[in-house]
């Protein structure tokens, strides 16, 4: 027979939940089995045989297990406490982790504490719950006391949410702190350890101890290949990454879904259309197309590639997408500035079934933006809330005002920004300044760029906006006073480079360039082209030169633009039957602009550039933005 006996704090706990548990109805509507029914009526304090407690312990188990809210978990609690005071350890570790399932941090803590055993189990179930709620230093608190209470070896049960937490935080003393626990038990022979140490040292930036822990791994699998991958193309070494996947495939693996994902991220960097084709190739050959996410992943890479008929091709050959894939094509839609496509889709979408998100109207909403339709754009934005349930964010109201601002309705924009029940972030000021900018409204543009600059005084883009709208007007004082501020506060202006692919390689461009191998023949064919636009009496847009100089000036400098060098370069050496894509880093020029869609018109060719916020699409002498950028 076991005689049951209260700890003082249980005792007391055992009161509180004693009146809570006899009002609470839910308790009974669980079902629990009748044999734990019957003991639930059961004195609480007294003899059980070890059969009933076997029964009883069971039957806790299994409604633990079955748990789902705090008001059954505690009426659990507090049989637990009247029937054997945690006799049975494993019950306890069950108990913990319920109240950890259900968020209450608080209360798992502290039954934790009064479990008088705890095994490594009850240790690591503690800190891997911890780590599901987001509470990374109270792991760190666990640990150590774990080190210093328990007798038993660690595992790697302990580490893996150790290491796991450390790479959340970005913990990288701490991280290596572990590492050198690992090392002083042995463990690096477990995979599951190494590869979790590898993807800490990557996420932190230090890819070449990444790097010597994966060579010295006595075996590797796929997840160990995955994160090299991925840790590559995170920290800016695509290429290094693309080497280490042919490696991977040299090395007969079969790659997966997390291998292809790692791998879209390095394509998208390197800007190769090449490649992503063979990886298309790649998917199809391992039969990995049918998966929603692959599927969906490749959609993307396409559309940010310049690519978006194959993007439509993708989507369209999707057996069954889901709200993910609906989206990312709306999505790829809106950045190319197809507004009336995004919107057909997205009804085609509701028709389907499938329930939009805040997502899905951010993508909405930002097409119609990039496409001038603003009567749309507002009804979106009204049904949004009344007919779908989603409530408007930051993101929303970013896309209102880009749309209310490039439409010219800036005192609308302004007014919906004041109207706004939250505080407006600088995405939203900056679309306001944008447009400010498009339309030379000094006044208001300089009250919005004060705001920008007081939420964010280390960004450059404010300032050079600032100034930029200054030398338009011709405020070149002013202009000058904003460029002193910005070097005071040693802040520097990108340099704007153009890109393009050519011979499986990625040729860069900057404004005046003479480094590339073919810069005379580049030259002669740009020359030729400006004489050609020139002829049809379209003269350069030199307001777009915001520097106090001579005209003759300012038209040789804004005629060596990366852009126009880079469209030069295209047309000499990209078939004629195939598109160029061009990358702009910062936004393009309303001359370079001009320039491709004369040119489109006059070499019947196919342009394609994106800059910092979107895809321009030029045929035949028209843009798809519809000079809406």
């Amino acid at each position: 027979m076991t005689k049951i006996v209260y700890s003082h704090s249980a005792f007391s706990l055992f009161h509180l939940c004693n009146n809570f548990y006899k009002n609470v109805e839910v308790f009974i509507s669980f079902s629990l089995s009748r044999r734990c029914n019957t003991l639930l009526s059961q004195p609480s304090v007294g003899y059980h045989s070890h059969a009933n407690l076997q029964s009883l312990v069971s039957s806790l188990i299994f409604a633990i297990s079955s748990c789902s809210s705090i008001s059954y978990c505690h009426a659990l609690h507090c049989q637990v406490i009247k029937s054997f005071n945690y006799c049975d350890g494993f019950v306890g570790d069950r108990l913990v982790t319920a109240y950890l399932k259900m968020g209450c941090v608080v209360d798992a803590k502290q039954l934790f504490d009064e479990m008088p055993k705890k095994d490594l189990v009850s240790w690591n179930s503690l800190i891997s719950g911890l780590l599901k709620n987001g509470c990374v230093d109270n792991c760190f608190d666990v640990f150590h006391r774990m080190k210093n209470e328990m007798g038993l070896p660690l595992n790697e049960v302990t580490f893996l949410p150790m290491i796991s937490a450390c790479t959340e935080m970005g913990a990288i003393d701490e991280g290596k702190y572990i590492h050198c626990f690992v090392l002083k038990l042995g463990m690096l022979t477990e995979v599951k350890v190494v590869n979790s140490l590898v993807n800490l040292y990557g996420k932190c930036g230090y890819v070449d101890a990444a790097c010597r822990l994966f060579e010295g791994m006595p075996v590797q699998n796929l997840v160990s290949w995955n994160s090299m991958i991925g840790i590559h193309s995170q920290n800016g070494l695509s290429l290094e990454g693309m080497e280490m996947f042919n490696e991977l495939r040299r090395c007969s693996y079969k790659p997966d879904q997390a291998t292809i994902i790692s791998v879209y991220q390095a394509c998208e960097d390197l800007g190769i259309g090449k490649l992503a084709e063979a990886i298309h190739c790649l998917i199809l050959r391992c039969g990995l197309f049918m998966n929603t996410i692959v599927a969906t992943g490749l959609l993307n890479l396409y559309a940010k590639l310049g690519r978006l008929y194959a993007s439509q091709n993708v989507f369209n050959e999707m057996f069954s997408p889901d709200k993910v894939a609906w989206t990312a094509m709306l999505a790829s839609y809106a950045v190319h500035g197809h507004g009336k496509d995004a919107i057909e889709l997205f009804e085609l979408m509701v028709k389907e079934g499938v329930a939009p998100d805040h997502v899905t109207f951010t993508h909405l909403l930002s097409a119609c933006s990039h496409s001038g339709h603003v009567k749309e754009g507002k009804i979106f934005f009204k049904i949004m809330s009344e007919v779908y349930g989603v409530q408007p964010r930051l993101d929303h109201y970013s896309c209102m005002v880009d749309l209310l601002g490039r439409s010219g309705l800036l005192n609308n924009a302004y007014e919906l920004i004041k109207g706004m029940p939250m505080e407006p972030n600088s995405g939203i000021w900056g679309a306001l300044l944008g447009a400010c900018r498009v339309y030379g409204n000094i006044e208001l543009g300089k009250e919005v760029a004060e705001r920008l600059i007081a939420l964010d005084p280390s960004d450059s883009r404010n300032y050079i906006m600032l100034s930029n709208m200054y030398s338009a007007a011709g405020r070149w004082r002013d202009a000058s006073n904003v460029r002193v501020s910005m070097k005071y506060r040693g802040l520097i202006r990108n340099q704007g480079c153009s890109f393009i692919e050519h011979g499986n390689k990625i040729h860069r461009f900057v404004v005046g360039d003479r480094s590339h191998p073919e810069s005379e023949k580049i030259y002669a064919k740009l020359e030729e082209l400006i004489r050609k636009i020139r002829k049809v009496g379209v003269l350069p847009k030199t307001q777009y030169v915001l520097h106090d100089v001579d005209e003759e000036v300012k038209e040789d400098m804004i005629n060596k633009h990366s852009e126009k060098l880079a469209l030069a370069f295209g047309l000499l050496v990209i078939n004629a039957n195939r598109p160029l894509i061009i990358t702009k880093n910062l936004r393009i020029c309303g001359d370079c602009h001009s320039t491709a869609k004369l040119a489109s018109l006059i070499e019947k060719r196919t342009i394609i550039i994106r800059d910092a916020k979107r895809f321009h699409h030029f045929a035949d002498g028209l843009c798809s933005c519809g000079d809406y950028w």
